[in-house]
């Protein structure tokens, strides 16, 4: 098979060995595969895989089941599915646990659906599974208009929220709006802690998704309300940071740092139980039109490189995929 290759800071479309499943594996036939920050960092050398995990980029995919590996019976042969990765998917075949595998959505084509699993198994267990958001409740997403804000901001109000977003340019910060964001809030224009108190009557948001660590922190405290959550899911921003505990204290707030590539399939908090409950609860949403997958980009899967210069540049609203 082929599959996507980094070389020295290049990438190469070339033969490597075949994927097959193995003992809980499905084999899939790839359609298209999501392009995440996390493949940009790695291709720069700065995320290696888990161990024992594919060295291909790749962290999320779409296709055709091809193969069951031994003691799965809840697939078939033939079956278009979309898959939660922890690497592999620039290639035209990747191995899986069968239990990080959801069938394609009602009314989302195959190749769309590659943008699906990675995102919405993100967003579910950060802003529901950690965070607890509750109907009413203020949402603050920053990077709003990115492939993770874009299903945030759906899913937020699909679940009741109030849902704010930072972004910044016009048509991003429009484009939120018409996914549902009550509050849009330009982050090169507005001081978006001014902004959310502003909106609030002084109050804040409850929970914040915060693609941003660092540079973020001490403002995502200011803008939280009493009891708020902050989860931080990347490090756009800087990893190191004062943490103002006299804050964190007299608010009562919870600070949570998240990473979904690392966890293992089984046990509590795992793979498994992430996309359990993204099948159980957001493709609901998605066959009710409440929530669709927002594509801003496609490349052919030889032209990953192109991809991961136009998701770096934000150039993208919503994801990039790769194509076969």
């Amino acid at each position: 098979m082929r599959a996507v290759v980094a070389e020295s800071g290049n990438f190469a479309w070339r033969e490597v060995p075949d994927a097959s499943a193995g003992p809980g594996e499905v084999l899939i036939q790839v359609h298209a595969a999501g392009v995440n920050r996390a493949d940009l960092l790695q291709a720069a050398g700065k995320y290696p895989p888990p161990p024992g995990t594919s060295d291909i980029m790749g962290l999320e995919v779409s296709g055709e089941i091809t193969q069951l590996g031994g003691g799965v019976t809840n697939w078939t042969v033939g079956q278009q599915v979309c898959a939660l990765l922890a690497g592999g998917g620039y290639a035209e075949y990747v191995a899986v646990p069968a239990a990080q595998v959801l069938p394609v959505p009602d009314g989302v084509g195959v190749a769309d659906a590659a943008g699906l699993p990675e995102t919405a198994c993100t967003v579910w267990s950060n802003l529901v599974m950690a965070a607890g958001l509750r109907p009413g409740e203020t949402l603050l997403v920053h990077g709003g208009a990115s492939g993770i804000g874009t299903h945030a901001v759906q899913v937020g109000a699909a679940l009741g929220a109030r849902v704010a977003v930072t972004a910044g340019s016009p048509a991003k910060l429009r484009f939120c709006t018409e996914l549902g964001a009550d509050v849009a809030i330009s982050y090169r224009d507005e001081d978006f802690v001014e902004r959310i108190r502003a909106v609030t009557d002084g109050r804040g948001a409850d929970v914040i998704l915060d693609l941003m660590g660092a540079s973020y922190l001490d403002r995502n405290l200011s803008a939280l309300a009493l009891d708020g959550r902050l989860v931080i899911i990347g490090m756009q921003g800087g990893v190191k940071a004062e943490l103002n505990i006299g804050t964190l204290i007299g608010k009562r707030l919870t600070v949570l740092g998240t990473s979904l590539r690392a966890r293992p399939v089984d046990g509590p908090h795992g793979k498994a139980e992430i996309v359990e409950a993204v099948r159980t609860s957001v493709w609901p949403m998605i066959a009710a039109r409440t929530v669709r997958p927002i594509i801003g980009a496609r490349f052919p899967m030889n032209r990953a490189a192109e991809a991961h210069h136009a998701l770096a540049a934000g150039e993208v609203t919503g994801k990039v995929l790769l194509t076969l």
